[in-house]
């Protein structure tokens, strides 16, 4: 077919109808975004003038982390120690506090819309808080050490797997609960038999999951005081010792290997 094009916006086909094409948005979108990226180098004080000439520094600390002192490991088993087991101990206790609250935020099994909105409001609440503030109110409250971690990483934990259980309790097939529930069963008891058997391998996948992401946010944590190897980490850059810090990373490197390979080969098995 042959096409005489007319005008910018405008084509004509063999038989003489003439067709208007819309313009196309893309020129539109990328000059929003060239203002959008104007503004955001104005706000941030972007320099890449700065950038050129001190990226060499860069690579000097680097090439020192390059070269760990094996000699501070010792002092860094029982901190790192404490990192996982305040993970481990968040990421168990968050997950199975999550299951009620999921249980109450799922439209399908709670009718009362007041418990439903106010169990999901809950949830984008804890999700919204940052972890590190948590963890510093936390230490005002608990004082330094893992407790304050513990429980910044057992408030995320409830709003990350309570978040994706009740999605994944929504979209689980109802048949079997209301026949259950038809035949006297309750509420519980239905989604005890029909509805847990079908998300029980999603939901320990994601609390595998979470617990992986939970070991190295707690590594962090370590900067507003909630124990574990963080705050060696916070120490040793403090003191600009890229050395220690090196090999402080060097640990957590292949510690969150060693987990990541385990949960993968778990969660492979409940898929």
């Amino acid at each position: 077919m042959n096409f005489n094009v007319l005008a910018k916006r405008h084509i004509t086909l063999q038989n003489g109808k003439v067709v208007v094409m819309k313009r196309s948005t893309t020129p539109l979108i990328i000059l929003i975004g060239l203002i959008l990226i104007y503004f955001s180098v104005q706000i941030t004080g972007f320099n890449m003038e700065a950038i050129i000439k001190r990226i060499d520094q860069f690579f000097v600390i680097l090439k020192e982390m390059m070269q760990p002192n094996f000699s501070y490991t010792t002092k860094l088993w029982q901190p790192l120690f404490d990192t996982i087991k305040m993970s481990l101990l968040g990421s168990i206790l968050g997950a199975i506090v999550a299951v009620p609250i999921a249980f109450c935020a799922s439209s399908n099994i709670i009718k009362n819309r007041f418990i439903v909105i106010s169990s999901k409001f809950f949830l984008s609440l804890l999700r919204t808080l940052p972890t590190l503030i948590v963890a510093l109110m936390a230490t005002f409250i608990f004082g330094l050490g893992t407790m304050a971690g513990f429980i910044a990483i057992f408030l995320f934990t409830i709003a990350y797997v309570g978040k994706l259980l009740y999605e994944q309790i929504e979209n689980a097939d109802m048949k079997a609960y209301e026949a259950m529930h038809s035949m006297g069963l309750t509420t519980v008891q239905s989604f005890r038999y029909a509805i847990l058997p079908q998300v029980l391998p999603n939901y320990l996948s994601t609390t595998l999951f979470c617990f992986e992401g939970n070991v190295r946010y707690a590594s962090i944590l370590g900067y507003v005081g909630a124990g574990g190897i963080g705050l060696l980490l916070n120490e040793n850059l403090g003191w600009r010792n890229y050395a220690n810090v090196g090999m402080i990373l060097v640990m957590l490197i292949v510690t969150v290997f060693i987990i990541e390979t385990i949960s993968e080969h778990f969660r492979k098995k409940l898929m």
